[in-house]
Formats: structure tokens, C-alpha cells, sequence
């Protein structure tokens, strides 16, 4: 009988050993579905941030809109004040109320040439968005102009020219911007990166080519 006992131990034994490989299976997999879940859940998380960052952004930029509205319609609205317009609108993405409002600054101006800069630059920036190139050029000349450290001014002014397809020019404004800031991760890449497409046309007439 003793001996009748062996095979049952060990079958018990290995049906011990198949139940613990079972639910270790299950705990494994138990466990990746709960870092799934905690993965999308931080997602979720990250998502859910942004977005009322952007709402919350949109309500300041519409009650700012709103009081600096009624200044303008008071007629009492300086030449700050339509700048601020100008930028709020901007920042809205309606490009020409924000080119309307940044010209009534400039016209309005009587402060400061730097700080004139910063209208010239907003303004370029509303009519390179609202796909008018050379409008928004002749603007970032104006900025660099009354301030010639600009850097921004002159980064946007790259931009804009080799938007235009005037290698050349864009590279020269990059390489401005360098002078006065050289380490500059805007306009060091594109600099670059010009220099090599304005290698690779060298004897190929580019804008900037035929002007003279």
C-alpha cells in the first residue's frame, strides 16, 4: 500500500508546480495590463494638462481682447495699448485685425525706436502668417533697422526670405543674427543649412542673384 503513495505525491506535486506556473502567468500578465493602464492613464493625464492650459489661455486672451476693445472704441487706447491689441489678436491667429491694429500703433507711436522694433517685428510676423511675404519683409527690415541687435527680428527676417526663395538673403540674415548672438539655436542650424543649399546651386541664378 506504502508504495501506492509515491505516484499520487507526485502527481500532486506536479500539478503544485503547474498551478504556480499558472498563476505567475497570470500575475505577468496582470501586470502588464496594469502598466497599460497606468501608461494611458498618464496620457490621459498629460492630455486632459494641455488642454485646459489652452482653454484657460484662449479665456485670458479673450477678456484681455475684450477690455483692450473697448479702450480702442473709447477712443482713449494709446499707442500701447493698440500694440497690445495687435499682439492679442495675433496670438488669436486673426491676422488682419492684427496687422489693422499694429499699424494704428505704428502711426499712434511716440515712444522709444527699440521698442518700435517689437511693433515693426509683430507686424512682419501677422503678414508672413497671413501668406503676404513681401509685406512682412519690408516689416523686419524696419525692425532691424531701428534695431540692428534684433536678433528675433533678424531669425524672422531668414525666415521670411527663404520662404521667398531668396537663399542668399535669408543667408545673410541668419548669419546677422549670429554676429550679435552666436550661439543662437535658431539661426546657427538654418545658417548651416543655407550654406550648403546655396553651394549646391553656386552658378544657378538665385532671387538675390538677379536683383543686381
Amino acid at each position: 500500500m506504502p508504495s501506492l503513495c509515491f505516484p499520487l505525491e507526485a502527481q500532486a506535486d506536479e500539478q503544485m508546480r503547474v498551478d504556480m506556473v499558472y498563476e505567475i502567468g497570470e500575475l505577468f500578465e496582470l501586470g502588464i495590463q496594469l502598466s497599460y493602464l497606468l501608461i494611458l492613464l498618464g496620457l490621459l493625464g498629460v492630455g486632459s494638462f494641455f488642454v485646459i492650459r489652452q482653454v484657460l489661455v484662449r479665456r485670458e486672451l479673450d477678456l484681455s481682447a475684450k477690455e483692450l476693445q473697448e479702450q480702442v472704441r473709447s477712443g482713449d487706447a494709446s499707442a500701447t495699448e493698440y500694440f497690445e491689441l495687435g499682439a492679442v489678436m495675433l496670438r488669436r491667429k486673426f491676422y488682419p485685425a492684427a496687422i489693422k491694429y499694429l499699424q494704428q500703433a505704428i502711426e499712434k507711436w511716440d515712444g522709444d525706436d527699440q521698442d518700435l522694433a517689437q511693433v515693426y517685428n509683430a507686424l512682419g510676423v501677422s503678414y508672413v502668417r497671413d501668406n503676404k511675404l513681401d509685406k512682412g519683409i519690408a516689416q523686419f527690415e524696419n525692425a532691424v533697422k531701428l534695431q540692428p541687435g534684433y536678433v528675433t527680428a533678424w531669425n524672422n527676417l531668414g525666415d521670411a526670405y527663404e520662404k521667398s526663395k531668396d537663399l542668399n538673403a535669408a543667408l545673410k540674415a541668419f548669419e546677422e543674427a549670429l554676429l550679435f548672438d552666436p550661439n543662437n539655436r535658431v539661426a546657427r542650424p538654418r545658417r548651416d543649412a543655407l550654406r550648403d543649399r546655396v553651394r549646391m546651386y553656386k552658378g544657378v541664378p538665385i532671387k538675390s542673384d538677379e536683383r543686381r
